[in-house]
């Protein structure tokens, strides 16, 4: 969400990015024949340019009625931040005049958060696993008593945590706080120096049976078991001043603020024993008179410290199975990041039917992150390691995610798809290379496949392959369903839309002449419209110079026949 700003114990970000903006060799020459595509409705094919040079030949309409195709530029790399300029540039069969270009308008990168730049940070620190390792203190006593079983006879003791000091993490304050609930999975302890008034006990029973009895179910179930290297048999969740002091009260009022995290260090078994040596997830402490940064209510830590708890505790979880069991790599950041954005649905989900407004507290950031890739998609990428990833970025994760979920689990039941999510998790595969693995096919299929799903797979009066569809959402009738269901956004985020927002370009076949930037696994969508009669018409696709596009990319110009 737009101001919900998760940290990720699991990220990529020294896979290597190979970006490049020139194709190779001379200019390709005008398209001005060649063996026609023959799909029928509702066909399609998604073509490799390079035994072509880059020239698509679409036949002429005989019919007495339009024909339509859906045209989708993408790169089916799983190279993380691959890029390369492109042009799209039809004609007739005979040469013509070039049609005037249209430059794809790109999305604006919005500038990093206080809380984006610390979760990058993080991010970095865990994929390269060169935690800023402070100088070694005194344990006498302060780690020791966090091993061990924690019993109801400790309820009201007090520990000692070491926290990030700041968005570098390079000073690690301790702090004080108090175990106030203990359930079966959960140890729930609250900073002593927390703000007044804060938690009832009523307020904790609430978090710790949500946490304790749904929502630790929920993420075991469907990703495996988190490690537990302090042989408490809990994960610690600890409520701490220090998380809502991370951002400052302006940038937390205006840009947004860290509410909760996992650090992998606290697990690693290099640096465990410099950190917490333990499971732990932090969070915000209600702060109702903005002492500490901007305001936290009671009510809205209810609604948001759950939520941000699903999510972080996948990340925990898949460090556990691929750094910890497997002693491989940590899954990279856009892979990782679709599960736990996943987890939050499953979280949301568990509350249906009988309660609809916690479903929406939990999956509205899912579906309006969705949205704000649809709106732009070619400015964005799926295949990302360079960053935090913005909400347009992490609506594509998850989109990517849900489809291949639909099409490669036996069934749409949470145990099938739990199975295909655990193998996700339970492997020492990362990104690509794990995906194809678990679903049997390679992964740009499935990326071509997922591109025009994104079109077609609930389009009205079409009968749209079951390779190319999503099972669970049908994304233009339930963005306006949950605009009327989830009607007031949660922290400061916009509206959902009415509609799919996903609008390609329309345009008759022999005018196309698009240009603009291919990111990895992102495509550029465009509708040709063929009128009953016409000729014939071909499409070049090339770099924006007029060159071969590089086979590195694996450039893709995905056709399919809508009527």
């Amino acid at each position: 969400m737009a101001k919900r700003l998760w940290l990720v114990g699991v990220s990529s970000l020294l896979v290597a990015c190979q970006k490049g903006d020139g194709g190779t060799g001379a200019t390709l020459p005008p398209c001005t024949g060649g063996t026609a595509l023959g799909l029928g409705v509702a066909a399609y094919q998604a073509i490799d340019p390079a035994p072509t040079s880059g020239c698509t030949v679409f036949p002429p309409n005989a019919s007495a009625s339009p024909t339509e195709y859906l045209l989708v530029a993408q790169p089916a790399s799983g190279t993380p931040n691959d890029t390369q300029s492109f042009k799209l540039q039809g004609g007739a069969l005979a040469p013509s005049a070039i049609a005037p270009q249209f430059v794809v308008p790109e999305a604006s990168p919005a500038e990093l958060s206080p809380a984006e730049r610390f979760h990058l940070f993080l991010r970095q620190a865990e994929r390269t696993r060169a935690y800023p390792v402070p100088p070694r203190q005194p344990r006498a006593g302060v780690q020791a008593s966090l091993q061990g079983p924690i019993l109801p006879s400790d309820s009201g003791t007090n520990r000692t945590f070491k926290v990030c000091g700041n968005l570098k993490c390079d000073t690690l304050p301790t702090v004080r706080a108090t175990l106030m609930k203990l359930g079966q999975h959960i140890a729930i302890y609250v900073d002593s120096a927390a703000p007044q008034p804060g938690l009832s006990q009523t307020d904790l029973d609430t978090l710790r049976a949500v946490f304790d009895t749904r929502l630790y179910e929920i993420d075991t179930t469907a990703f495996g078991r988190e490690s537990d290297i302090d042989a408490n048999g809990v994960v610690i969740v600890l409520m701490t001043n220090r998380v809502n002091q991370l951002v400052t009260a302006a940038d937390c009022t205006t840009k947004g603020f860290v509410a909760g995290y996992f650090f992998g260090a606290d697990i690693d078994p290099f640096f465990a024993s410099q950190y917490n040596n333990g499971e732990i997830f932090y969070s915000i402490v209600p702060d109702p008179n903005a002492t500490l940064s901007c305001t936290h209510s009671v009510a809205a830590l209810k609604r948001l410290v759950p939520v941000t708890f699903i999510h972080e505790f996948q990340h925990m979880i898949s460090y556990n199975h691929h750094v910890l069991e497997r002693r491989g790599d940590p899954e990279i950041l856009w892979l990782n990041e679709a599960l736990s954005h996943y987890a939050e649905e499953l979280g949301g989900r568990s509350f249906l039917p009988a309660d609809t407004a916690t479903y929406c507290n939990y999956v509205f950031g899912d579906v309006y992150n969705s949205a704000q890739y649809f709106q732009a998609p070619h400015s964005y990428f799926l295949v990302d390691t360079s960053g935090i990833g913005a909400l347009a970025s992490r609506g594509a994760y998850w989109l990517f995610l849900r489809y291949i979920m639909d099409q490669y689990s036996a069934d749409t039941s949470f145990a099938q798809r739990s199975g295909f999510t655990r193998k996700l998790d339970i492997t020492s595969l990362t990104g690509p290379q794990n995906v194809a693995t678990q679903t049997g096919q390679s992964f740009p299929l499935l990326l071509e496949r997922w591109a025009l799903a994104n079109w077609v797979s609930d389009l009205p009066g079409f009968a749209t392959p079951a390779e190319l569809q999503y099972k669970m959402w049908r994304f233009r009738a339930d963005y306006g369903t949950l605009k009327t269901r989830c009607p007031s956004p949660p922290l400061n985020t916009g509206a959902l839309p009415a509609n799919l927002p996903l609008t390609p370009g329309v345009g008759a076949g022999s005018s196309v002449n698009l240009s603009g930037i291919l990111r990895a696994g992102s495509g550029t969508y465009f509708r040709v419209q063929q009128a009953a009669g016409a000729a014939g018409f071909t499409v070049l696709f090339s770099d924006g110079l007029g060159r071969a596009l590089r086979t590195a990319i694996v450039p893709r110009l995905n056709v399919i026949r809508i009527q």
